[in-house]
């Protein structure tokens, strides 16, 4: 049989790998920046831009979409080559996707610091960067489908499963859930509102994390693991069972996220049962990566390419049964909105993503630059670091996420909350988040060693560009026997298409009864939308990242009407609220039921030194809000663009929104004046104080008393 002859195209792989590299550092740094702000808020330096609320989706962002979305590109790119013995479809689309990707990330930087977001989690960035997104993974899917198709390997192996099946699914999830209406150029409205927009925003959120950090990541676990190891993959069968029992059932967990809030509770249900279903595929793929080690174990104690991958895959094992765990109603009620959560995705994110990515890293180097890496004992002890730094992190958060619970669910002998004052609680964990500061150093610290020794290893050793290959040319015939899962390897487009009916099923059953059935949200007449001042209010509150340390949803336990004051959450008094503020995470009180707690001044007083309402408080000032200015020329587009989504202002509304707007505003400035403090009712801090002041104040009942 003839053989052909091609290259493979490493410079691609290299890049990437170089960009994975950076990320990984800028968005690490982030990370440990607004980690040490929680019990230093000076470290903002009094600068709007550096804010914990608007540095946090960044770290995320670039955590996520950066250094794993690199580290993802750059294991693709060079396994699937090799796996399909062919080179990529398109050397062009191959920098047209390098490029592409990076271009988003830098704009990633700039706007979100700028406070340009949808406060969307993992999803914050706004709709021209959206665009963007949907542009180059259609650039990186045509490159792969495109490459599969000129393969010269007739099956399809495992990790190209798991690549399809990411590239399907991203592209669904950001699709859907990036629906939204322009006002600006940096300014939009999800297309959903309230407990509509919880449930597609926590869809794409909980699958985010499951086809963007784990599929693509567990297709690099069976090709560089096998590599390293120089075994064969464990089982064949465990394979089939784990991709599509995994792809089927993941798409349905997202409602863990929501329980006890508003949601419906037959989708919460949904999300718990399929959740704790979850862990058998889960396990099943760890297990079947640590079973191909078999006969292997002795190298694992000398080879840190080993020890990396074998931490990495328990830490996958270790989150996917702690996030089912999770989901079950009785844990959730303790762990959610604590920093047991921060715990959970921490151990995913710093031992899966990111020691998987560093064991292909220290393998792929060497390989690409023909050369030995250059000190193993650095990588070594950048191993150790990051194992220790894992640790220090993780446990005391999860220390500090079971103090927050009890403290804020305890009630003493009289009835009365223990700890009414919710600053208590976050004072209590302070040291607790100085040691995860401290992990994170640790972390951060084998990181850098491991730049030091990947830049030596190249250094060393000389980059091949392009590495001759050779493969005969696929026949097309008629294959008999084998097992029946590979006459459908044989056959990507079909596999490509069972793939997404696979992931559709489950998003479509729990999001068209929530769309299409009204009593699923029943309405509140007394709910009105906002008024056009508490619209501008709410975008400083969207742009100043507030819901990423404040939640809004007061959920159904005694505990927390007693200590909010009020009526727990209900489904109909989200019906205008796009995007929905739920949150993820309480490092401040809720804020659901705060309208008419507190007077104009105290809110005032809170936002430009919250000390000074707050004795301890690890808030930080706001001092902007008082220099600049809301503009009403933008106020006409507001009203028009949350029209178009549902909102029933009148028409012609917008021509005069702005009377009430000046006569809402002038009423708190008139009311600050009485106490000494003058100030233009187009500040900022009015607009947000009058938002403040509505949240919650729609359903009329009266506060449940502190016993």
């Amino acid at each position: 049989m003839e053989l052909q002859q091609f290259k493979y195209d490493n410079k691609i792989v290299k890049y990437f790998a170089i960009a994975t590299v950076v990320f990984g550092v800028v968005g690490m740094l982030v990370g440990l920046i607004i980690a040490t702000q929680l019990f230093l808020p000076q470290l903002n330096f009094g600068i709007q831009y550096t804010t914990f609320g608007r540095l946090r989706p960044l770290h995320t962002n670039a955590v996520i979409f950066a250094f794993v979305g690199n580290a993802m590109f750059a294991g693709v790119y060079y396994s699937m080559q090799r796996l399909l013995k062919a080179r990529m479809f398109s050397d062009m689309l191959s920098w047209i996707h390098f490029w592409g990707w990076q271009l988003i990330i830098v704009a990633a930087a700039i706007t979100l610091p700028l406070g340009m977001t949808t406060s969307k989690e993992y999803a914050e960035l706004e709709w021209p960067i959206d665009i963007a997104i949907t542009l180059i993974w259609v650039v990186f899917g045509i490159n792969m489908i495109g490459t599969i198709l000129k393969r010269r390997e007739r099956h399809m192996y495992v990790a190209i499963w798991f690549y399809i099946a990411t590239f399907v699914t991203v592209a669904v999830l950001h699709v859907v859930n990036s629906f939204e209406i322009p006002v600006t150029l940096f300014k939009s409205y999800s297309w959903y509102a309230g407990v509509q927009d919880a449930l597609v925003q926590w869809w794409y959120g909980h699958n985010a994390v499951a086809f963007f950090l784990t599929t693509p990541f567990l297709g690099l676990m069976y090709y560089y693991l096998p590599k390293a190891a120089n075994r064969p993959v464990y089982s064949y069968k465990l394979s089939i069972i784990h991709f599509w029992s995994l792809i089927f059932i993941y798409i349905w967990a997202g409602p863990h996220h929501l329980l006890y809030t508003s949601l419906p509770d037959w989708a919460q249900s949904l999300g718990t049962v399929f959740s704790i279903m979850l862990i058998a595929p889960s396990w099943g793929g760890m297990l079947n990566g640590l079973l191909t080690l078999r006969g292997a174990w002795d190298r694992v104690r000398e080879d840190p390419v080993l020890k990396f991958m074998v931490v990495a895959v328990t830490a996958y094992g270790m989150s996917t049964l702690e996030g089912p765990l999770l989901s079950i109603k009785s844990v959730n009620a303790i762990a959610h909105f604590t920093d047991w959560i921060i715990a959970h995705v921490h151990v995913g994110g710093l031992g899966w993503n990111g020691f998987l990515t560093f064991g292909m890293l220290y393998w792929l180097i060497p390989k690409m630059w023909g050369t030995k890496l250059f000190s193993t004992k650095m990588a070594n002890t950048h191993f150790w670091l990051g194992t220790l730094g894992i640790i220090v992190y993780a446990l005391p958060m999860y220390t500090a996420g079971v103090v927050q619970s009890l403290m804020w669910k305890n009630f003493n002998a009289e009835g009365f909350l223990e700890y009414p004052n919710f600053l208590e609680t976050v004072t209590q964990i302070i040291p607790m988040y100085m040691m995860r500061a401290i992990g994170g150093l640790l972390y951060f610290s084998g990181v850098i060693i491991m730049v030091v020794n990947l830049m030596k290893t190249a250094k060393q050793g000389k980059f091949m560009a392009e590495e001759a290959a050779e493969a005969p040319a696929l026949e097309k015939k008629k294959v008999v026997g084998g097992h029946w899962h590979s006459a459908l390897e044989r056959k990507p487009v079909i596999f490509t298409v069972l793939t997404l009916v696979a992931i559709l099923i489950g998003g479509v059953i729990e999001m068209v009864p929530t769309f299409l059935i009204k009593s699923n949200i029943p309405t509140i007449a007394s709910v009105q939308p906002y008024t056009p001042l508490e619209l501008h209010g709410r975008d400083i509150y969207i742009r100043e990242g507030c819901n990423n340390c404040h939640s809004q949803m007061v959920r159904p336990f005694r505990s927390e009407t007693v200590r909010y004051k009020g009526e727990y959450s209900k489904a109909g008094e989200f019906v205008y609220d796009h995007p929905f503020l739920w949150g993820s995470k309480r490092t401040g009180p809720d804020l659901h039921r705060v309208g008419g707690l507190y007077n104009n001044v105290w809110h005032f007083n809170h936002m430009l030194d919250p000390t000074s309402t707050s004795p301890g408080s690890i808030m930080p000032p706001y001092p902007w809000l008082y220099r600049q200015q809301i503009d009403p020329g933008l106020t006409a587009g507001k009203i028009k663009a949350l029209r178009t989504v549902g909102v029933p202002y009148e028409e012609g509304y917008e021509e005069v929104a702005n009377n009430d707007l000046k006569e809402q505003a002038m009423a708190i400035k008139n009311d600050l004046k009485e106490n000494n403090i003058d100030i233009p009712e187009t500040a900022e801090i009015v607009a947000l104080i009058a938002y403040l002041q509505r949240l919650g104040t729609d359903i009329k009942a009266e506060p449940t008393a502190n016993k």
